[in-house]
């Protein structure tokens, strides 16, 4: 499978991850991952920035705010068509465009930084996305991404509960040896039966690496590594939240940040 073929799953998730994100269902977004993600995220105030498999723009826009002039990316057209549609009814310059992350249409060193939230995984060719946005960053410039726990969210993955039925623990495996690419078939867990009743379950299709894999593409690729966070609830989130408690059991994130 290709990148091509991917943006093809991701053209079908389109509509439906809109409407469901924006109405709340991606729990695990909005009240861990994205909060981490922006803590983690330097000062960007009148700089230049990309954002890589944009979406439905939630990121780039939270970008936005924190005053960066950004240009955003999805492979997706219903996805570009719905982030460049909010920016424009929230009065966001925001550029947006169809584009694939391992053949950027912009000049070497067109941005001071990069971001990708949960997109680098989900494309089979990581080392051309890499180069990529080595490529595309201004020297000194950040990079800064997200993606599923490399050492956690393995191709086999259990939940183990306790005889409450609380999840306890989680059986990890094929770590070593994952399978080339796995569609998983999902749906946000919190939405209400009638919207899963109206839309498919999304199909994502995976491309699994170990940790030492990632960290050593990005050092082939030219970058310094800099920070790693990964996110969890706090026990607070976790007891109002309880649909995110299970991040507090394994990683099920990484954000990396590094340095051209």
């Amino acid at each position: 499978m290709n990148h091509h073929q991917v943006g093809k799953f991701w053209e079908e998730n389109a509509a439906a991850w809109t409407e469901l994100s924006r109405l709340g269902y991606d729990v695990y977004r909005d009240l861990v991952n994205t909060p981490a993600f922006m803590d983690m995220l330097p000062d960007v105030f009148n700089l230049s920035g990309l954002d890589i498999g944009c979406g439905e723009g939630h990121n780039t826009r939270l970008v936005t705010d924190r005053g960066a002039n950004m240009t955003a990316i999805d492979l997706a057209p219903t996805f570009v068509r719905n982030a460049r549609g909010k920016a424009i009814e929230e009065q966001l310059d925001i550029r947006h465009c169809i584009a694939s992350a391992v053949t950027l249409p912009f000049p070497d060193e067109s941005f001071d930084f990069v971001v990708a939230v949960m997109s680098m995984m989900d494309l089979p060719e990581h080392e051309l996305a890499l180069a990529e946005a080595y490529r595309v960053l201004k020297p000194g410039g950040f990079f800064q991404f997200s993606m599923s726990h490399p050492c956690f969210m393995t191709s086999h993955r259990k939940s183990i509960k306790d005889k409450e039925g609380r999840e306890i623990a989680v059986e990890c495996g094929n770590y070593f040896d994952p399978p080339d690419v796995e569609v998983q078939t999902w749906m946000f867990s919190q939405a209400t039966p009638e919207l899963k009743e109206k839309y498919q379950p999304f199909r994502v299709p995976c491309f699994f690496r170990t940790l030492s894999s990632w960290l050593n593409l990005l050092v082939e690729a030219g970058f310094t590594l800099e920070h790693f966070v990964e996110p969890h609830a706090d026990i607070e989130t976790a007891q109002k939240h309880p649909a995110v408690a299970d991040t507090r059991i394994a990683g099920y994130f990484l954000i990396i940040r590094c340095r051209k």
